[in-house]
């Protein structure tokens, strides 16, 4: 074959009209070779083409130009230099090596471990594909560009939520990205702006215990390729079509994408795992390594860290970024362990990291929504996170509602700081408080339903010896542990699941819901199903007609929260024109001893058209509340809007003026929620403008 010197950037395969770029980084190699194969399943390269250091390298890299190849070209490379585990060098040229800038990856072949051992691995290795991103037709896609104060978040697996025969799809579409665009009326019906999907980055599925596969996505293979695993055709470049049409589908609806992205490990995990792309190629650039070099550090966990703040790993993430959202339009990310991304090439927590302040002042990412999960295994940032635009999903409310809900003792006062979106965390007064991203649950922990069914953890499927997952879950199974026949307690789980939908949806800041928990998806008491890709971990769907009262709650709860203005704040609460005040049994007169329970407080605004009072009781009695004032308008009276305590439909409803009426007194019963709301005895309808509004955005036409 015909080949060039190339050029040392981009960095990838790049195509051009008369042929393909190929640029790698191998500071330390002493050759490289190029592998082009035939056909993706190939076991054998077609051609191989050495690369001299006399024409083909400059400086770190490694490049060369082949005229004549095209989009859909299978690749790989093999890297050769020196074995010196003992400084950190471990080049292997029997190892056929993934392109860390491969924008597809072929996985059909893929043995993870004969690439843990040692000899040539070829017909069991990854390959890249050459791509030609701007093939594809986005048409009229456009972002739907969600303030943060207009966002839902709906944690969703892009397996488990259509896997399930349950979801009435045909199998082949079963756990799919287009068995997702199936269910994206569903996503609307329940008042859904923004979907956060675990990740699709491409990931190894066999980085798990024997027998089980690696079902969280947890474990990057390639950073800027779609995961094949959830397509219909595991053709690496129709799954890179399937996924491009969900993402433009679900902007039709008017549903953001976010990714949740993992830069801080990768699945070649510790010195006896892997060696597939960045360990054979520059290990002690990509990775931290420990004193001993032979070994890694490990602040994700999992065997291995990467050097996020090394100049080259700093581009190539920054690189991947902006590749998902200008090439392939996705509207957020969610960074997992992003602590990770603070430390430096030793390990320690730096004052300015490099990395996160070029991705906040990034021109392409401007209006990327970037939200941290400011904690790795040793580091805990959670209101000290680097930076002036990133969100952060709120652990410590997470906490505190948990331990309120259950009624321990000491939690009024600190879920009195979370309702406001935790102003004691995030000390900034300019600060949009809506970039604390609340939550009950998430895909690590309990789901909601498990909450208030276990006291413990029930893992033993993982094969770990129920070792694994949290042991610290704040958990209250309400009498029984587990499954129950008992009306009482199961009615009493019911009403806790409504709290702590109740208390997300009423706090400041943007809430973020599990998939499944709105119908009370069950994983029988696993808390962290990472390997469970079974009907462990996947939504059923026969719950959506089983759990009706539950989701229609839920999907008023989710209006109110959007209807309402008192919840679209952008300033803490107190800093403009929005007022809070807080009550206990008598108005002003808060409790926020230890033994309290129960909180109340009002919202005015001069500016809206009605005042809103709420009351959590939490205490298992109920307590009598003498009814403040309302504030704002002559003549005004309380009507109640919500009570976890009442049957459906009476414990959610869409008040006018003359229904519900409340005396100045308000008997709350143990263990419940309950909002009114104040209006003048002049009819005003319930928010109509905002609510026709947030019809157009959530129902079809």
């Amino acid at each position: 074959m015909q080949v060039l010197p190339g050029k040392s950037y981009p960095l990838g395969a790049t195509v051009y009209p008369d042929g393909v770029n190929f640029s790698l980084y191998a500071p330390n190699a002493t050759e490289v070779e190029l592998l082009l194969f035939d056909q993706h399943d190939h076991h054998r390269p077609k051609h191989v083409i050495t690369l001299s250091a006399k024409t083909h390298q400059t400086f770190y890299y490694w490049h060369c130009f082949v005229p004549g190849l095209e989009h859909g070209q299978a690749y790989a490379y093999r890297v050769h230099g020196p074995y010196i585990p003992d400084a950190g060098i471990r080049f292997d040229g029997q190892k056929v090596l993934l392109d860390p800038y491969a924008l597809a990856v072929v996985t059909d072949t893929w043995d993870r471990e004969k690439a843990r051992h040692a000899g040539d691995n070829c017909a069991t290795a990854l390959k890249g594909i050459v791509v030609d991103p701007y093939l594809y037709d986005w048409e009229d896609d456009t972002a739907p560009n969600h303030a943060f104060e207009r966002t839902i978040i709906y944690e969703l697996h892009v397996g488990g939520f259509t896997k399930d025969p349950s979801s009435g799809l045909p199998e082949e579409m079963r756990g799919t990205y287009r068995g997702l665009i199936e269910k994206i009326p569903y996503l609307k019906s329940l008042g859904i702006t923004a979907v956060e999907l675990l990740p699709i980055q491409q990931f190894d599925s066999y980085d798990a215990p024997p027998g089980r596969l690696n079902y969280w996505g947890y474990s990057p293979i390639s950073f800027f390729a779609p995961h094949n695993g959830y397509a219909t055709n595991q053709d690496p470049l129709k799954a890179l079509d399937e996924f491009r049409d969900m993402v433009k589908a679900l902007h039709k609806a008017g549903i953001e994408v976010i990714l949740d992205v993992v830069f801080n490990h990768t699945a070649e995990g510790d010195e006896n795992g892997p060696t597939f792309s960045w360990k054979g190629m520059a290990n002690r650039t990509y990775y931290m390594l420990s004193e001993d070099k032979r070994h890694y550090k490990n602040f994700s966990g999992t065997g291995n860290t990467l050097n996020a703040n090394h100049s080259v790993i700093r581009r190539m993430i920054r690189h991947c970024l902006r590749y998902w959202a200008g090439v392939m339009h996705i509207d957020g990310f969610r960074f997992d362990l992003a602590s990770v991304l603070s430390r430096d090439s030793d390990g320690r927590p730096m004052t300015n990291p490099p990395l996160l302040w070029e991705i906040e002042s990034d021109p392409v990412l401007a209006s990327s929504k970037l939200i941290a999960e400011a904690w790795d295994v040793e580091l805990y940032q959670v209101g000290n996170f680097i930076g002036d635009r990133w969100a952060e999903w709120n652990g410590k409310f997470r906490d505190q509602l948990r331990s309120f809900i259950k009624g321990d003792s000491g939690y009024a006062e600190s879920m009195m700081q979370c309702l406001l979106a935790s102003p004691d965390l995030f000390r900034t007064a300019e600060r949009n408080p809506n970039r604390s991203i609340n939550f009950a649950t998430c895909h690590d922990g309990f789901t909601l339903n498990d909450l208030v069914s276990y006291n413990h953890k029930h893992n033993l499927a993982n094969g770990e010896g129920n070792r694994d997952g949290h042991n610290d879950n704040r958990s209250w199974n309400c009498g029984v542990e587990g499954p129950t026949q008992d009306p009482e307690i199961d009615a009493l789980r019911l009403q806790q699941i409504k709290n702590c939908f109740a208390i997300l949806l009423l706090a400041q800041g943007t809430p973020m819901i599990l998939m499944g928990d709105e119908v009370r998806r069950t994983q029988g008491g696993n808390n962290n199903a990472y390997c469970q890709d079974n009907p462990t971990s996947w939504f059923d769907w026969t719950q959506v007609d089983k759990e009706t009262d539950l989701l229609r709650f839920v999907r008023e709860m989710i209006r109110i929260n959007m209807t309402s203005p008192y919840f679209q704040e952008a300033h803490f609460l107190n800093s403009h024109h929005t007022t809070v005040n807080w009550h206990g049994i008598r108005p002003g007169e808060p409790d926020w001893g230890d033994d309290s329970r129960s909180l109340a407080f009002s919202l005015y605004n001069p500016a809206y058209a009605e005042e809103i009072y709420v009351v959590m009781n939490t205490f298992w009695e109920s307590l009598e509340f003498e009814l403040p004032t309302p504030l704002g308008h002559e003549a005004a009276v309380w009507h109640r809007l919500l009570d976890t305590a009442l049957a459906s439909p009476y414990d959610i409803t869409s008040v006018t003026p003359d229904e519900h009426l409340v005396s100045n007194l308000y008997t709350v019963a143990p263990r419940s929620v309950v909002m009114l709301i104040a209006k003048s005895t002049v009819e005003q309808p319930w928010m109509s403008t905002r609510e026709m509004s947030y019809d157009r955005l959530v129902r079809d036409e």
